[in-house]
């Protein structure tokens, strides 16, 4: 504690950077989610590729996560870990990294954390928004959506940028009275998601699958009570996997898999269906269609930014029809829409996203007449996060 005393003794400010130029290799970059290994979702495995890719591309990444916490299951939702009392340890790790640039990916505890240390020191940060959160809320608890989307400015109001996966999304918002949003798109691994044969599953056709969490708010209830004249298997695991086994016994529940056996279940599969209304992305539709599967959904938030109706899927506010009509999508051109998606050029929209902030050491006496901010050690060092597994 006294090496971090003596830090905020000595006071150097912050000196912004406004022209996105001014990002270039060699950032310490400090990426800050309350979602992470072990959890399995698109936010996490975004997360981690980004992290990898800003690695490759010689930045310093260091990920503030729940793993570093005294956490806690949330309710009614065990796989998520919300951590207790975050802030001192968060203000320190922030301090001791000297990040070049912030930025919070979740409005949990760590990332409100961040967020006070931010606005109180008068840094500059960015953040992303992975889900439509008022809605997510809305299928649990009886809360307003007015309440929720008024909580969700607040947080990312005081950002510099608040990023979206989507052109949609960017409207959404917008139109509830979001202004400092800026584009990041998802991407997909290729060379892991890719054609694989279709006798992998020996199930009677045509194969509908639906991977992802299995929770209320994936809507997956949809999928399993839609007419269907073949097989339907869930790849993936969570809070409401007992009730729909109970109620949907001809349905196939595989639990999780991983890297390339996830990759051969969605080959395998004649269509994926992607009930979800609340997603903003759904980052498995990209993995399907690099395997060449066609994605069947609502035409809502996410999949319509994603899903090409008659080119690489089918959208329909009839599921089943859609999924009927997602059969004779031609799996090449699902595949050659994937190949134009890479984590690099995803990763550099990040990077393009990011405020950089230089940190210069002034003089105690010059500091004394100035309103100045707490910075950190410059010594501190990390390596580039890896991604070790692959999203549902």
């Amino acid at each position: 504690m006294a090496a971090y005393r003596e830090i905020e003794k000595n006071w150097p400010a912050f000196i912004v950077s406004s022209c996105l130029d001014a990002i270039v290799a060699g950032m310490r970059i400090m990426i800050v989610t309350d979602a992470w290994f072990p959890q399995t979702n698109g936010v996490v495995s975004t997360l981690a590729q980004t992290a990898a890719w800003l690695g490759r591309f010689r930045h310093e990444v260091r990920i503030i996560n729940p793993r570093d916490f005294h956490s806690v299951p949330c309710p009614t939702y065990p796989e998520i870990q919300l951590s207790l009392f975050p802030y001192a340890k968060v203000k320190r790790s922030i301090l001791a990294f000297a990040p070049h640039a912030v930025h919070i990916a979740t409005e949990g505890p760590l990332g409100l954390a961040a967020r006070r240390f931010c606005v109180a020191r008068g840094m500059p940060f960015t953040t992303s928004y992975h889900t439509q959160f008022p809605q997510y809320l809305r299928t649990r608890l009886p809360v307003p959506l007015r309440l929720s989307y008024g909580a969700l400015r607040w947080f990312h109001g005081a950002a510099v940028r608040c990023m979206v996966s989507t052109a949609s999304v960017r409207a959404d918002l917008a139109a509830h009275g979001f202004a400092n949003l800026a584009i990041w798109p998802r991407g997909v691994d290729t060379e892991l998601f890719k054609p694989h044969s279709k006798d992998f599953l020996p199930l009677p056709r045509p194969i509908a699958a639906y991977v992802g969490r299995v929770a209320v708010e994936k809507n997956i209830d949809a999928f399993l009570a839609m007419e269907w004249s073949g097989s339907k298997i869930v790849v993936g695991d969570g809070p409401e996997r007992a009730r729909l086994e109970a109620q949907y016994r001809h349905a196939n529940f595989l639990g999780f898999r991983f890297g390339e056996e996830l990759a051969r279940h969605l080959a395998a599969a004649d269509v994926m269906v992607f009930p979800s209304r609340t997603d903003t992305f759904g980052l498995v539709n990209l993995e399907a269609m690099a395997c060449g599967a066609p994605v069947a959904a609502y035409p809502v938030t996410g999949p319509i930014d994603v899903v090409t109706d008659g080119v690489t899927g089918a959208l329909d506010l009839d599921l089943a029809a859609a999924a009927r009509r997602a059969l004779n999508i031609d799996p090449r051109a699902c595949r050659e829409h994937a190949l134009k998606s890479g984590w690099d050029v995803c990763s550099r929209q990040f990077e393009g996203n990011l405020q950089r902030s230089e940190l210069l050491a002034q003089p105690k006496l010059i500091l004394a007449s100035r309103l100045v901010r707490e910075s950190a050690l410059d010594s501190a060092s990390s390596s580039s996060i890896r991604p070790s597994r692959t999203r549902l």
